[in-house]
């Protein structure tokens, strides 16, 4: 009988990748669990390390596996991501009966120490957690930006792209599997082709990849606002594959806290890059992000980026509270904007965020879209048209007693209501 081993993914999309290479060169020797509450011979858990809060979910869900070992529930406890690439000396000193840690790109280490050799001949092959339908796809590692509160470039190192060819055969793998999403995910995808090409290749990069039969979308996830490449706005144009859905994570728009920031891109050019994009591309789907409390905001700076969301009536937005981390140049900085107030600074935002999503909700009702579905839920089937992406955007739900709907495939629906954040429909 073999093994079982739980991998347990913790923190972002680019460890779900990590987890998926991961179990996909596992899978001939062991039973491969994912996040699974049962018992497993072997635990590895793959931390993240990005902000406060990760860092304790990393440590708590450590500090069980390591209880379950001393119970006997477990044997064997193995360590990796980002939480371990960083403080690797530090857990080593502080948590006892892990077997190993490792850091992010230390998965032929890991599979040593689990008497399993690393297949070269698996490159591109993975066990996938996402349903069938979705897959998330790295096209690179690290990043060459230097944000001052982001601890990203010490974790994952500098910028590495895959060729180009290594990223279409696994798209052609992920399509034979029924894949018919892909997501792009990068630190920074407009990064993308400079070490490898000498320029930005991602607009070439969407369309060889748009060529493979039964990819039907393909999401940018972290378009990085400064020097953002030329070409790029025509691809998501012009490409019926390619979404109109962007993910640009802008985080602030108060110029002189995008300098602290060391973003490379002020309050005015931030702007003008929005409204070249919605102009560039009609009807495309803005997703940002942005951070509040950031060393010395004050209530006017806060209020400018209050102002600034209010006028730009983003699409989708996520807000977070400036999290200090450790060797970042934001750390030798005075965190002097109290929890209190990051967290109503957040809210503020968030709550206005939320009237207009409510708004912008309401202009889809009595229309026709095209929806792509993930689950069903009760009576109702849950699904994303292509300006959602799955677990941080929008959701259509579609009354239905009709048993034919399957799941993974696409459906027009008719919208006859919604809610702050999520559509409601029916089939035709």
């Amino acid at each position: 009988m073999k093994q079982k081993i739980n991998i347990v993914t913790l923190g972002c999309s680019k460890n779900i990748v990590d987890s998926e290479v991961m179990m996909g060169q596992l899978q001939n020797n062991y039973k491969i669990l994912h996040d699974s509450n049962d018992d497993a011979d072997v635990v590895v858990i793959n931390t993240c390390g990005f902000i406060h809060d990760a860092k304790e979910e990393s440590i708590d869900t450590i500090l069980r596996a390591v209880k379950a070992k001393q119970e006997g529930t477990t044997k064997k406890v193995i360590v990796t991501g980002c939480l371990s690439e960083r403080y690797k000396q530090e857990l080593k000193n502080e948590i006892g009966d892990v077997d190993g840690f490792f850091g992010v790109n230390e998965l032929p280490e890991i599979l040593n120490e689990l008497d399993t050799d690393y297949k070269k001949d698996l490159i591109g092959e993975r066990l996938l957690t996402t349903p069938a339908h979705f897959a998330y796809l790295k096209i690179s590692e690290g990043c060459n930006r230097n944000c001052s509160f982001c601890a990203i470039p010490l974790i994952r190192g500098k910028h590495v792209s895959k060729p180009k060819e290594e990223i279409i055969h696994e798209v052609e793998l992920l399509a034979v599997k029924g894949v018919k999403e892909i997501i792009l995910i990068a630190q920074d995808l407009t990064w993308y082709g400079i070490d490898l090409y000498g320029k930005r290749e991602l607009p070439d990069l969407l369309n060889k990849m748009s060529k493979v039969e039964g990819i039907e979308w393909i999401r940018l996830h972290y378009t990085y606002p400064a020097n953002f490449p030329k070409g790029l706005l025509k691809v998501i144009r012009d490409n019926p594959k390619v979404c109109k859905y962007m993910d640009m994570p802008l985080q602030h728009i108060n110029s002189r806290i995008l300098r602290s920031m060391k973003r490379g891109l002020g309050g005015q050019k931030t702007e003008e890059l929005i409204s070249r994009v919605k102009e560039e591309v009609p009807g495309i789907i803005l997703r940002s992000t942005l951070i509040v409390g950031y060393p010395g905001e004050t209530e006017e700076e806060f209020n400018e980026l209050f102002e600034f969301v209010k006028r730009s009536q983003f699409d989708r937005l996520g807000v977070f509270t400036y999290s200090p981390e450790e060797n970042t140049h934001a750390y030798s900085l005075v965190d002097n904007v109290s929890e209190e107030v990051k967290e109503e600074r957040r809210d503020r935002i968030m709550m206005l965020q939320q009237e207009i999503s409510f708004n912008l909700n309401k202009q889809f009702v009595g229309k026709e879209i095209r929806v792509l579905i993930d689950r069903k839920e009760g009576d109702n089937y849950i699904g994303r048209t292509e300006f959602d992406s799955p677990e941080v955007d929008n959701e259509v739900i579609v009354s239905s007693n009709d048993g034919n709907v399957n799941i993974g495939e696409f459906y027009n629906v008719k919208v006859t209501g919604s809610d702050f954040f999520d559509l409601v429909a029916e089939f035709n």
